[in-house]
């Protein structure tokens, strides 16, 4: 029985015994006694969902693990006049589950058209509104979009019935789809209007350069263009919710044929290798092509001079560009007579790559360079060796970075980013700043890192964007600190997600995609920082790659849910995780640790004469009292002799011959043991924490010394688990501390650095070591007890005449 098993166990047989005791008590662990919130309190079994045959208890892929496969056999014509695709696909669909399947649903995700529940459901604020706002309501007004569905039929030609609802496509088969491998066949006719990316905007469409000295050439990136297979999961079942916008997709894996004709002067990129290089390449660029496979810095495979000689003229003639791709999730595109096209190999590291040479290559107009060609194919490479690095070799023949009207957007093996240059307003000449070269760095990451979360290790987009905005935004800043230490990346330092964690409009990241407030800092910074914190500061860097890589490599080319990620970090490293689970993807707490309080103590000697010595070190430290010193006038005492006694004649840290043996005494009652613990020499401090924010975390303590040191302790988060409020915690050195500090590198996203700091004074106390209990373990059940007299030094009445005395 595994730990949490034994934990419910008990918990079971006291939750029995407590409905049981009172029937008014509904729930069976209630804490009525004390306010108490259990951080720690585990996950597994409570809101994560049983383990399965087909996903296990330790995060893995199960014995029955399934999933369907669908191949793609597409050929689409872009007519550059009137920006339209027009198709025909024949897919191929597996049912691999164990279920029969009587229809099959489809996602048109670019249906979210005029009368879209998208559409629909926008809402508007402030009392302003801006040009593409405009723009956008007067195209709605006389365009509509979207697919037009022309026919849907079976391998034999017949028609079946197929139902558009909203942004989804349902096809009733003639014959249910047996499981356990059966096969059926759809054939489907459509077209498509690409849409203006400046007006509409989304995450496909065209841009033309059009304006005043603009070659008058357009560009076009194709996404979710076709209608595609939605993923049928042994969790969810149909994976049918409409495309809203912001949740994007996930699909099922299969292998893709797609032709694509377009203008005989345009240059296509697309996901997959070119099926056909002799029928649309030149020679002189195939040769180049093969070049650039063992260059060691970016080949020109169409040249900039071959694309500006393109954009002079316009072609009435078309030519067909086919490309395969296996085992992929999607397929996209762009074309453009624009085009500059350039080029390099990256060789893996894994000698287990199944491509041990990645082509590297990026496609961008004239507009972008001198930016483009100088990093756009290096960012690329960089992106392949680092994502490995942390995953496992990049299984594509391919990646792509293309410059176009979508700013930033992934599809497999091919990525569409959107930084260029701008012209300089004395010279005329394009240039770029810092700004712009890091943001294409950035971007270039970002996008073709996309290829490993979510194109390989498939998580649902729709459901959960962390998943793959998140683990992608980590791995993005990871390879940008190995870009350039000073890389000014915008999300994964700690400090930097400080302001969202405090704010009021957010929403825990486990939170439907298209519900999610602050869709940037909410599905991006806070869940990279999350993992940057988690290997930095909780798990330390060499449990969590093992365990990250053991995610990422069970995952590859399956679906996982955030429960598969979260089991698999927890079994492969060995570190119970509830807590931070819950703290960062749960709620909507913030880190804010304060040190309130520091207090230094010493162990009682027993030596009467010793600790009179100590006190009276203590009390020449504090002020005389303000009242008595303002006072001009004599005392009672110091007018009238006869109020004086014995007490006002002798020193009140005296101590007495009686004391003295009674000490003596207590002493040889002690064991040896005893002996040595009254002793002890160093010094007890107590540093009081408290957890004003409500994420509990590690306490990372600073401690200056006054002989110049400094050490740095580093307290599970474990600390707060009886009191997840305010904790004390003892440190014991020989040396004297001069002032302490939380989080001193920044790590924990600590949210309020000015209660981090301690520097005031530092309360002084003296322990006495408390007798254990009788028949109990001297030593277990010894506690310091804080007393300002550990033995009695005085006398409580007037002194026996033997004991007047020193």
């Amino acid at each position: 029985m595994s730990k949490r098993s034994i934990r419910y166990a008990v918990v079971g047989v006291v939750a029995a015994a407590l409905a049981a005791s009172t029937a008014a008590h509904a729930d069976a662990i209630r804490q009525t006694k004390a306010p108490f919130e259990d951080k720690f309190r585990q996950l597994e079994g409570e809101d994560w969902p049983t383990p399965t045959d087909y996903r296990n208890a330790s995060g893995a892929p199960g014995y029955r693990y399934w999933q369907q496969k669908v191949d793609y056999d597409v050929a689409v014509r872009l007519n550059e006049d009137t920006k339209t695709l027009t198709g025909r696909e024949t897919i191929t669909y597996r049912n691999n589950s164990p279920d029969s399947l009587p229809y099959l649903w489809l996602l048109l995700d670019q249906n979210a058209k005029r009368n879209s529940i998208a559409e629909m459901t926008e809402t508007v604020s402030g009392d302003s509104i801006s040009l593409n706002e405009i723009r956008r309501i007067q195209r709605f007004k006389e365009w509509e979009g979207g697919f037009t569905i022309k026919s849907v039929k079976d391998a034999s030609g017949r028609d079946l019935k197929f139902t558009v609802v909203d942004t989804l496509l349902r096809v009733d088969l003639s014959q249910a789809v047996k499981g356990g491998g059966g096969e059926t066949k759809l054939v489907i006719e459509w077209s498509l209007p690409l849409i203006e990316n400046k007006v509409i905007g989304g995450r496909s469409g065209y841009e033309c350069f059009t304006g005043k000295g603009e070659d008058g050439n357009c560009i076009f990136e194709a996404a979710q263009w076709f209608p595609r297979l939605a993923v049928y999961s042994d969790y969810e079942g149909w994976h049918n919710k409409a495309f809203l916008g912001a949740g994007e997709f996930t699909l099922e894996f299969g292998d893709y044929r797609v032709a694509l004709t377009v203008p005989s002067d345009h240059v296509v990129s697309a996901t997959g290798v070119l099926q056909n290089p002799a029928a649309v390449l030149s020679p002189a660029q195939r040769d180049r092509l093969t070049k650039a496979r063992t260059a060691s810095e970016p080949v020109y495979i169409v040249t900039p001079e071959e694309a500006v000689t393109a954009e002079k003229g316009k072609a009435r003639t078309e030519k067909t560009w086919i490309f395969q791709a296996s085992n992929v999730r999607d397929f996209g595109w762009a074309s453009s007579r624009k085009f500059t096209w350039d080029a390099m190999g990256v060789k893996q590291a894994d000698p287990k790559a199944e491509h041990p040479v990645v082509m590297a290559m990026s496609f961008f107009p004239k507009e972008a360079r001198p930016l483009w060609d100088a990093y756009s194919t290096k960012s690329i490479a960089h992106t392949l060796k680092v994502y490995s690095d942390f995953t496992f070799p990049y299984p594509y023949p391919v990646a792509q970075s293309v410059n176009g009207p979508v700013g930033g957007m992934e599809y497999p093996m091919i990525s569409f980013n959107g930084p260029r240059p701008v012209k300089d307003k004395k010279t005329g000449k394009l240039t770029y700043t810092d700004r712009a070269k890091y943001g294409l760095i950035g971007v270039v990451i970002h996008e073709v890192g996309h290829n490993y979360f979510p194109m390989i290790v498939n998580s649902d987009e729709r459901q959960w964007t962390w998943m793959d905005e998140g683990l992608n935004s980590f791995l993005q800043f990871e390879a940008e600190k190995q870009w350039d230490k000073k890389f000014p990346s915008r999300r994964g330092e700690p400090k930097n997600i400080v302001e969202y964690m405090v704010s009021q409009d957010q929403v825990p990241l486990m939170t439907q995609s298209d519900s999610v407030i602050q869709f940037g800092p909410n599905g991006y910074s806070k869940p990279a920082t999350a993992l940057v914190i988690l290997r930095e500061t909780v798990m330390g860097r060499e449990l969590f790659d093992r365990a990250f890589k053991e995610y990422a490599t069970r995952w590859r080319f399956k679906h996982p849910t955030p429960y598969d990620f979260f089991r698999t970090m927890e079994e492969s490293s060995g570190v119970d995780l509830d807590w931070f689970w819950r703290g960062w993807f749960y709620s909507t707490d913030h880190v804010d640790i304060a040190l309130d309080k520091i207090v230094q103590g010493r162990v009682d000697s027993g030596d009467p004469d010793a600790e009179a010595a100590v006190r009276k070190a203590e009390r020449a430290k504090e002020p005389e009292s303000l009242t008595a010193s303002r006072n001009t006038g004599k005392t009672v005492v110091e007018l009238d002799p006869k109020t004086r006694d014995f007490y006002d004649q002798t020193d009140e840290f005296a101590v007495f011959d009686g004391a003295r043996k009674k000490a003596k005494a207590a002493r040889e009652d002690l064991t040896p043991e005893e002996q040595a613990a009254q002793d002890f020499k160093d010094n007890l401090y107590r540093f009081t924490f408290r957890n004003i924010g409500g994420l509990v975390m590690p306490v990372i303590l600073k401690m200056d010394f006054t002989d110049g040191t400094s050490e740095t302790v580093r307290i599970p988060a474990e600390i707060w688990r009886h009191n997840a409020k305010q904790v004390t915690w003892q440190y014991v050195s020989a040396k004297q501390l001069k002032g302490a500090e939380l989080d001193p590198l920044w790590e924990t996203a600590d949210a309020d650095r000015g209660n981090n700091v301690y520097d005031g004074p530092i309360t002084r106390t003296t322990f006495k070591i408390a007798k254990p209990p009788e028949g109990g373990n001297r030593m277990k059940d010894a506690n310091l007890e804080v007393g300002s007299d550990s033995l009695a030094t005085r006398p409580s009445a007037e002194p026996k005449k033997d004991e007047g005395s020193k």
